[in-house]
């Protein structure tokens, strides 16, 4: 078995979702550590692990809301329920992550190369989610609104660097939502758009066969661990942001960044 393909899917499925910019530290890795990245294909499978991970600790609420969102199409009363609000905020947010992400994709590409520029999109994640201790929680329920302003910080995101979570969990919480709503939404919204990146990437292999033959040795076991990784961090996070002590992370991503930014004068990276 390959190690480095489990070791992999360990730091994919705990960094995509806990607040530090899995695509950060996969680009500081490959910058200071000359550490070969995965093809794309299994960066695929692993994308797809974390997302199967987001379904399953979802699923009541995604099943629930969707059910009241397609009732909503009758009219009367079941456009009162939570589903219909949540239902279009999260339509209204994917169109415009996509329509932000697929623009700012070249320059994503291309800040992933320079060490300088991840360092300095982590030292703004940490002072965001240092930040993040003075918003007050004002119990506020999905809307339009929080649709729109999540997905635009959602689009950002692709930036390396930018914590998708913790940036869309913080715009959640500025936007009026209560904690726990802010954590639902920001990875309700997570899962159409990570879907929709895969699928666009996959268009790229020539079939089945192809994509699978081409996957490094240990891609199963690798998928697990990112699978089980992104469950236990999506309950530890969960926990962290009920209780106000995610910001323990914005020391981490200035420490990182810092770091980053640093050995990049020194170096010259």
């Amino acid at each position: 078995m390959n190690t480095d393909t489990v070791i992999l899917g360990l730091v994919q499925g705990l960094t995509e979702f806990l607040p530090v910019s899995s695509s950060g530290h996969l680009a500081l890795a490959k910058i200071f550590l000359g550490m070969e990245m995965p093809p794309l294909n299994y960066d695929l499978v692993l994308h797809v692990s974390t997302t199967l991970a987001t379904v399953i600790f979802f699923s009541r609420d995604i099943c629930g809301l969707f059910v009241e969102w397609c009732r909503g199409f009758a009219g009367g009363e079941a456009r009162s329920k939570p589903g219909w609000r949540v239902g279009w905020a999260v339509v209204l947010g994917t169109a415009v992550t996509g329509a932000i992400g697929m623009g700012l994709k070249n320059i994503s590409e291309e800040a992933s190369l320079n060490s300088m520029a991840v360092g300095a999109f982590l030292l703004i994640t940490g002072a965001f989610l240092l930040f993040s201790c003075r918003i007050r929680d004002r119990g506020g329920k999905v809307g339009l609104k929080n649709g729109l302003i999540v997905g635009v910080v959602q689009g950002i995101a692709v930036m390396p660097g930018i914590s998708r979570s913790g940036s869309t969990i913080i715009a959640g919480l500025l936007s009026g939502l209560s904690k726990e709503e802010a954590f639902r939404f920001s990875f309700l919204l997570s899962i159409p758009a990570i879907i929709g990146a895969t699928c666009v990437q996959a268009l790229e292999f020539g079939g089945w066969d192809s994509f699978v033959s081409t996957l490094p040795e240990g891609w199963l076991a690798g998928a697990a661990c990112s699978f089980v990784s992104g469950l236990l961090s999506l309950c530890l996070l969960k926990r962290l942001v009920i209780a106000s002590k995610w910001w323990y992370f914005g020391v981490y991503c200035l420490a990182v960044g810092g770091l980053s930014v640093i050995l990049t004068f020194m170096g010259g990276w």
